[in-house]
C-alpha cells in the first residue's frame, strides 16, 4: 500500500486535494466520515486533523462530543502512524486514556506526533500523544493511544485464505 503522507503531499497540490483525500480515508474507514474530517497536514511523525463544530458531532450540552473527538484522535494517530512505519511493520490500536480539559464548543483540531522516527526491527507497544484545541488554540482534550506494533505477515496473501474459507462455508474441499 502506498504512504499515506505521499499521497497527501500530492493531492493538496490540487484544488481541493486535501478534501479529496479526507474523503478517500473515510472511505477506507466508513465509520470516521461519521465526525466529516479535513486532513490539514500529514507527514512522516505527524498528523492534523480538524472538525468543523456542527449539530452532527453535537452532545445534549450544545459541545462537540466526547466520542467524536476520540474518533479524531484514533484517526489522527493511525493515519499519522501508517506514514511512520517502516515497510515491514504493522500496527492495531490497543487502547486509549483521554483526558477532557474543558468544553469543545468550537471547530477542533487534532494533532498526534511522534518524537522519534521507529526502528525497522521495533516490536510491542507505542503510546502516541494526541492533543485537541479548540480556535483560541486552548487544550480541551489530551488523549495517549497504545498502538501494538508488529512485523508484516509474511507469506501466503490474505485473498488465497479467503477464497479457502468461503469454500469450506459452501461445503467444497480443501
Amino acid at each position: 500500500m502506498a504512504n499515506p503522507a505521499e499521497i497527501f503531499a500530492r493531492m493538496r497540490r490540487y484544488p481541493l486535494g486535501a478534501r479529496l483525500f479526507s474523503r478517500v480515508v473515510t472511505a477506507r474507514a466508513p465509520y470516521f466520515a461519521s465526525i466529516a474530517p479535513r486532513f490539514v497536514e500529514l507527514e512522516a511523525g505527524r498528523c492534523e486533523v480538524a472538525i468543523r463544530d456542527r449539530r452532527a458531532v453535537h452532545n445534549h450540552l450544545g459541545t462537540v462530543n466526547a466520542i467524536a473527538m476520540c474518533a479524531m484522535c484514533e484517526l489522527a494517530a493511525g493515519t499519522m502512524l501508517e506514514s511512520s512505519l517502516p515497510p515491514g511493520l504493522r500496527w492495531i490500536p490497543r487502547g486509549m486514556t483521554v483526558r477532557y480539559l474543558q468544553k469543545a464548543d468550537t471547530d477542533l483540531s487534532a494533532r498526534a506526533t511522534l518524537a522519534t522516527p521507529i526502528a525497522d526491527d521495533y516490536t510491542g507497544d507505542l503510546r502516541v500523544p494526541v492533543r485537541v484545541r479548540n480556535r483560541r488554540d486552548e487544550i480541551v482534550m489530551e488523549a495517549d493511544i497504545t498502538m501494538y506494533l508488529s512485523p508484516r505477515r509474511t507469506g501466503a496473501p490474505a485473498a488465497t485464505t479467503g477464497s479457502a474459507d468461503r469454500d469450506r462455508k459452501r461445503g467444497g474441499s480443501r
